[in-house]
């Protein structure tokens, strides 16, 4: 073979490879092309664990009930956003957690599951909220779970452990971000904390402002030089759909969209501009919970959210706005059958979750006692056998699944929901699904059709003109 077709073909053989290769990083990767310095702030918006169906079907939720379009589906339809669609692998697996996504474009290089932008050599790759801070923009996360939570976390410190929230509290505490808001009150709380260290006083006594509940966010003064730190519900903050049928929820804890708008307020100060991620983190507990009216009107809060930024972008005018989520989960559709519309109508009259139904159940319960529970909370009745089926479940209590620490039976449940839902589901786990990417705002007009998540850590720096 002739020494320049050796290189040749050598070097197509490498192009080829990289193509085919789900894990390749970024350091073997070509920059999506983009132009620099074009946008100020970036808002960076995850929909975690959000399959195709979700976001389809709490389209059709909302078109059906209200009458309106998401505001996600409105940007498609006016032709307002740029779209992609987004490979969602990790270093080790087709199928990433949220802790590798999130630090595939938070680091920029893709990481094994359960890892916050550590190598398996043990290295680590610089945060982008690090790097943006650095240069001087304001950074901030919010969430409706742990603000310590993987998608969070991802953009912010460097953790083998993604289970570690109570090291990444303390991580918070040095890195003094601007703005941190969510749930996980445990994670800085003495009583919960197992070294029984005070965060909420540390991070008071270090000039944080501190909010723990919705009227404390609402009332804080926008501070330019205080950091804010907003922690108002233990675990996860309630599911959109609980906390709308309990009058003290919604007037203890934040909505998405409301803890979105006090974000921007407080970031849109500094003068270099800002970036901030925001999370619907409790649509993917519920995917994972196989939770119908969970996932929907999670989802819908997510598009509240959505709302707000681009109400916010469009008045801005140099505001990059990215949407898109880290990886499917449970793969839910609206399956065909006679009566389809109608038993899917049936999410309109949804006052509960799947989560308050089990969880309020105890060892009185009776198959009527417990068809009557459902229906109060989401409209339909199930049959005795059926209620019998579920009620059995809680003699061994043995379901596996994350975010289930007492083992109740969802899957179960949902089994049986599907009959008066129409909703149907995968699995109860993480797929390997390309996702939606949608863009808004200068410098979205170079995204391409078909990325790899981490190839939006270097045009997240190129848009702002930042290469650190």
């Amino acid at each position: 073979m002739k020494r320049r077709d050796f290189f040749k073909n050598t070097a197509l053989t490498a192009i080829g490879t990289s193509i085919l290769s789900p894990f390749r990083s970024i350091a073997d990767a070509v920059d999506i092309e983009t132009s620099t310095g074009e946008a100020k702030n970036i808002i960076f918006m995850v929909s975690d664990g959000m399959s195709t169906g979700t976001l389809n079907m709490a389209s059709l939720l909302l078109q059906r009930k209200e009458g309106k379009q998401s505001n996600w589906l409105k940007l498609y339809e006016e032709n307002r956003a740029t779209r992609a669609l987004m490979d969602t692998a990790s270093a080790s697996s087709l199928i990433t957690d949220s802790a590798a996504a999130s630090s595939s474009w938070g680091g920029g290089i893709r990481v094994h599951n359960g890892s916050l932008n550590v190598n398996a050599d043990g290295s680590y790759n610089k945060p982008i909220l690090q790097k943006f801070k650095a240069a001087g923009k304001g950074v901030g996360c919010v969430t409706t779970v742990p603000i310590t939570h993987a998608t969070p976390a991802g953009f912010c410190v460097n953790s083998d452990k993604r289970a570690d929230q109570p090291g990444i509290a303390l991580m918070y505490h040095d890195l003094r971000f601007d703005v941190m808001l969510g749930g996980g009150s445990e994670f800085f709380s003495a009583e919960k904390r197992s070294d029984k260290q005070d965060l909420f006083d540390r991070f008071s006594k270090s000039g944080f402002l501190l909010a723990c509940n919705k009227g404390e966010l609402m009332t804080l003064p926008v501070s330019p030089e205080k950091p804010l730190l907003g922690v108002f519900y233990e675990d996860g903050l309630p599911y959109a759909l609980d906390r709308a049928s309990n009058k003290n929820l919604e007037q203890t804890t934040p909505s998405l969209a409301e803890m979105t708008k006090v974000a921007i307020q407080k970031l849109k100060t500094n003068k270099n501009g800002f970036v901030l991620q925001i999370e619907g983190g409790k649509v993917d507990w519920a995917a994972h919970a196989n939770d119908a009216g969970a996932l929907l009107y999670d989802q819908i809060a997510f598009d509240e959210a959505i709302a707000e930024v681009i109400a916010f972008a469009e008045q801005d005018k140099e505001t990059l706005v990215i949407i898109t989520t880290d990886h499917g989960n449970a793969n839910p559709g609206l399956f065909y059958g006679d009566e389809a519309t109608k038993n899917f109508d049936q999410l309109q009259q949804f006052k509960h979750t799947n989560e308050w139904v089990l969880k309020g159940i105890d060892p009185s319960y009776t198959p009527s006692k417990l068809i009557e529970r459902i229906e109060f909370a989401q409209g339909y009745a199930i049959n005795k056998d059926e209620a019998a089926i579920i009620l059995n479940h809680f003699k061994s209590l043995d379901e596996e699944g994350l975010y289930n620490p007492t083992k109740l039976p969802y899957k179960q449940f949902a089994q049986i929901q599907q009959h008066y839902t129409a909703i149907g589901w995968a699995s109860m786990d993480h797929s390997a699904d390309f996702v939606e990417l949608a863009m808004f705002g200068p410098g979205s007009e170079h995204l391409k059709p078909f990325v790899r998540n981490f190839e939006l850590h270097s045009f997240l720096l190129k848009s702002t003109g930042i290469l650190l």
